[in-house]
């Protein structure tokens, strides 16, 4: 079981990847995801594997960790977020904080943090742009 900066960082590279069993396999079955493009959350990892399915269709985003605060079973990472249209616009080139609540070495929950609070309702501004 990795500790949970290795964790993190495995779960950014297969996400930057795109290697979606990858990911999938560092999360719990009953993980909490935002669907940033979307709005919303996705519950399960069926329905993450979906969403980013979808997302991936549409969009090119790639988040590289720069900061990684670790507080017991939370972890806020700042990360350096670049979002660009499958044509190759950039959307979006901005950092962003995402919160990670991990459970038996496991993420179980992730959080797009605006500010101080935690926003999944609607879709995230880096996705606005198409």
């Amino acid at each position: 079981m990795p500790d949970t900066q290795t964790l993190i960082a495995q779960a950014y590279a297969a996400f930057n990847n795109r290697d979606i069993d990858r990911a999938l396999a560092l999360m719990t079955d009953d993980v909490s995801w935002p669907k940033a493009s979307e709005g919303g959350r996705a519950v399960g990892k069926e329905e993450i594997r979906s969403y980013w399915s979808r997302q991936w269709l549409e969009f090119d985003p790639h988040v590289e960790p720069l900061q990684i605060i670790i507080d017991g079973d939370v972890a806020r990472v700042r990360v350096h977020q670049l979002v660009k249209s499958l044509s190759g616009d950039v959307l979006s080139d901005s950092q962003v904080w995402h919160m990670y609540t991990i459970a038996g070495g496991s993420i179980e929950r992730m959080d797009l943090m605006e500010g101080e609070m935690s926003s999944d309702s609607n879709p995230s501004s880096a996705f606005s742009k198409r």
